[in-house]
């Protein structure tokens, strides 16, 4: 009877791993959802972030000069099991393909993703400042110097 009763908790426990709880570290970047403004001298710079479904959301990053908008970038942010990938597709770079990026920090107000084999960046941050406002930014090394770019955006939408 004990064989039996081992054997049964361990086939509920190995096949019922695979319909565990996954991790919820998509639902703690909700905050990312709508429509983000920075004003530069280049232009109205634009992000927008959409959810897709319960494992993805979709942003895409864009300038509006006088009438033209040009888009540069699209981001997918996916939960795959329980890592969190931010995938940014820029046009005219790394030609036009998808480069992953894994979270390293996930909260209800900081996102931070990395890939150490990218050229520039290697990090990716948002850190939520308020409810309408929070700050994007990029770093890593490029040609052997310590670089870093900071966008503070106000929401729109």
């Amino acid at each position: 009877m004990k064989t039996t009763l081992c054997f049964l908790i361990a086939g509920f426990t190995f096949f019922g791993a695979g319909t565990a709880p996954q991790s919820d570290a998509i639902k703690k970047a909700e905050w990312l959802i709508g429509t983000w403004e920075n004003k530069t001298s280049k232009g109205i710079m634009y992000e927008t972030w959409r959810k897709i479904n319960d494992r993805e959301y979709l942003g895409k990053s864009y300038i509006l000069k006088d009438k033209d908008t040009i888009v540069f970038e699209t981001i997918q942010l996916i939960q795959d099991h329980n890592t969190l990938f931010y995938i940014p597709t820029v046009k005219d770079q790394n030609n036009n393909k998808p480069v992953h990026f894994i979270a390293k920090t996930v909260t209800e107000t900081q996102l931070v993703f990395e890939n150490k084999q990218h050229d520039f960046p290697q990090i990716i941050m948002y850190t939520k400042k308020s409810q309408d406002a929070l700050t994007a930014e990029i770093s890593g090394t490029k040609n052997g110097q310590l670089r870093k770019q900071t966008f503070p955006m106000k929401r729109i939408k």
